[in-house]
């Protein structure tokens, strides 16, 4: 009967965290410009820093389209938003730039949703496939790298996350990551511990119990 390895300290996979967590920014920052560029309303995308701003991908506002700029202490809450300028021009203008329920642009929030979902389902499982590749380990990377992006973004914006449609794309694309990604690193194992066992026929042990191969 074959003995059960040890689960041991293993330093290198918990540094690897660190590049997995960044390799994640990177292919969100590669992805949601350019489709931020293409689709969202040009006005609302510049008042809040551009398609290139780091917010777009650390502020959670965004996702959940709601507004990210501070309005003057004391002041009502659409008598203080009197319009926005930048590079010399007005780039939004009173009350009427936000929706009846004070959101921003609801296509930035879509946007920014979908690079979330399919990064995690591609990129994501990708990257844990062929650095962690144990499947036991990618239950913790997945929750690890989820729970870090709760920590900074909450950092980055200063309030708690209070979005629904946060919350359900950031566990739902976690979730896609844990399932896709542990799939394939146990089919692997599978198919390399068949092959291992097709090289060597007359290895004589059987995993279950004493029973042998004569």
């Amino acid at each position: 009967m074959a003995q059960s390895k040890a689960t041991t300290w293993d330093p290198v996979m918990i540094i690897s965290q660190e590049p997995l967590q960044s390799l994640h920014y990177l292919t969100l920052a590669l992805l949601a410009p350019p489709l931020l560029s293409l689709f969202a309303e040009p006005g609302s995308l510049e008042y809040e820093g551009g398609a290139f701003n780091v917010g777009m991908l650390m502020d959670w506002r965004e996702m959940a389209g709601r507004p990210t700029f501070r309005r003057l202490h004391g002041e009502e809450r659409w008598s203080s938003f009197t319009g926005a300028w930048s590079g010399g021009r007005k780039v939004a203008e009173g009350p009427w730039y936000m929706g009846p329920d004070g959101r921003g642009d609801y296509m930035r929030g879509w946007i920014l949703a979908a690079c979330w979902v399919l990064v995690a389902s591609t990129a994501d499982v990708y990257y844990l496939y062929h650095l962690v590749r144990r499947p036991r380990l990618i239950l913790d990377f997945t929750s690890t790298l989820l729970f870090n992006h709760l920590v900074l973004t909450t950092y980055y914006s200063a309030v708690l996350p209070t979005s629904l449609f946060f919350w359900v794309v950031v566990l739902g694309s976690s979730l896609l990551t844990l399932l896709f990604a542990e799939q394939m690193c146990v089919k692997r194992e599978m198919t390399e511990g068949l092959a291992i066992a097709t090289n060597n026929p007359d290895s004589g042990d059987v995993e279950l119990g004493t029973l042998r191969r004569d």
